[in-house]
C-alpha cells in the first residue's frame, strides 16, 4: 500500500467530521489534494472559489485541511509547511511526481461492505492490503484497504466511518454545528465526478469493470480536450479519460496521470460563477456538461487539476444516456 493512504487516514483524526451513513453501498468519497503550500491552496479554495475549509493537522511539516459537503463527501488538501518535511515513501513519491507542485493522484472509495469487497477483489488476484483504521485502535474512527500495485491510473483506496465519528466537534450531537461546517458561500452540495486522464481510457473502463463498476458510457468533454468513458459508482461517476487533441487533458498528461478534475453540484449556479469570476478575476462562460449547466474554474495553476461546479439536479443516472 502507498503509504500516503495511511498517513493520510490518520490525519483525518482531527478533520473529518460526524460522517454520515453512506447513500449507497459504494461512492467516491474524496480526493487527495496537494497545493503549492497549505495556506496557499486554502486560500485559493476559500477566497477564489467559495468552499469553508476546516482545520486538520500538522505533524511533521505536512499539514492537512478539509472541505466537508452534505453528501458526506469531501476534500483533503496538503501543503508543506517547513523546510525539510518529513515524507513517508507514498508522500514522496506524490511529490516527486508533481514535480513539487500542486495537484492529485489519490481518491477514495466509500462503502458499508468493505469486507465483501476486499474478498471479491482479492479472489480476482488484486494485490489488496490488510485493512487499516485508526485515529486509534482503542477508538476507532475509520476503516480502510488498499493496494500493493495500483489498478487504475491514479491511486486509490476503500474506507468507510462509523456514523459516530466526529473528532472535530466540540460536541459531536449538536447537529447545528454538523450542518454548518457543510454550508459553503459557492452553494456546493455534492461531489458528482472525479475525472482521471491516461494515455489509455479503455484500460482504466476495464479494470473497474472487473472490480465491479461496470456500465460505462462513451463520452467526450470538449472543455477539456477529453474522450474515454462515464462510469456509475453509487449516486456519483468516475471518469477515464484520454487526451483528445490539444487542451487540459494533454497539458495534464505531459506529466503523467493524474486526477484531471473534479464536479460539484451547486444550489446556485449563477451564485457560484459569479464568486469564481471574482476570485480570479475574469469573466467565465457556461456549457452544457455530464451534469448539465456548468462552469469550469480556472484552477489548474493553483490546485493543478480543474474544479467544475453545475446545477444540482433532482435523483437519475450520474452518467448521461449512452
Amino acid at each position: 500500500m502507498r503509504p500516503t493512504l495511511i498517513a493520510s487516514a490518520c490525519l483525518l483524526s482531527a478533520g473529518l467530521a460526524h460522517a454520515a451513513p453512506a447513500t449507497a453501498p459504494t461512492r467516491l468519497d474524496h480526493i487527495l489534494l496537494w497545493g503549492h503550500g497549505i495556506d496557499q491552496i486554502t486560500s485559493a479554495m476559500a477566497v477564489k472559489l467559495g468552499f469553508q475549509v476546516r482545520p486538520g493537522r500538522d505533524p511533521d511539516g505536512v499539514a492537512n485541511r478539509y472541505i466537508r459537503l452534505a453528501d458526506s463527501s469531501f476534500i483533503e488538501i496538503l501543503g508543506i509547511t517547513r523546510p525539510n518535511p518529513k515524507f513517508d515513501p507514498g508522500m514522496k513519491e506524490d511529490q516527486e511526481a508533481l514535480k513539487g507542485g500542486p495537484g492529485s493522484r489519490a481518491f477514495g472509495f466509500r462503502s458499508s461492505r468493505l469486507d465483501a469487497i476486499r474478498s471479491t477483489l482479492q479472489a480476482k488476484q488484486y494485490a489488496v492490503t490488510p485493512f487499516f483504521s485508526g485515529p486509534d485502535s482503542a477508538k476507532p474512527g475509520w476503516r480502510l484497504f488498499a493496494f500493493d500495485k495500483a489498478p487504475l491510473s491514479s491511486n486509490t483506496f476503500f474506507i468507510d466511518y462509523k456514523a459516530d465519528y466526529a473528532p472535530d466537534q466540540f460536541d459531536p450531537a449538536n447537529t447545528a454545528d454538523y450542518r454548518v461546517t457543510r454550508e459553503h458561500p459557492n452553494g456546493a452540495r455534492e461531489l458528482s465526478s472525479i475525472w482521471l486522464v491516461s494515455a489509455d481510457a479503455d484500460a482504466d473502463r476495464k479494470q473497474l469493470e472487473n472490480m465491479g463498476f461496470g456500465h460505462a458510457v462513451p463520452v467526450k468533454l470538449p472543455e477539456l480536450g477529453a474522450k474515454g468513458f462515464c462510469v456509475p459508482v453509487g449516486p456519483t461517476a468516475l471518469l477515464a479519460l484520454q487526451p483528445d487533441g490539444a487542451g487540459l487533458a494533454a497539458q495534464a498528461m505531459a506529466a503523467g496521470p493524474r486526477i484531471l478534475g473534479v464536479s460539484y453540484g451547486v444550489t446556485d449556479l449563477g451564485r457560484a460563477q459569479r464568486w469564481v469570476e471574482r476570485g480570479y478575476q475574469q469573466k467565465l462562460t457556461t456549457y452544457r456538461g455530464l451534469s448539465g449547466e456548468s462552469v469550469l474554474a480556472p484552477t489548474v495553476d493553483d490546485l493543478g487539476l480543474s474544479v467544475e461546479f453545475h446545477a444540482l439536479k433532482p435523483g437519475g443516472s450520474p452518467c448521461p444516456a449512452a
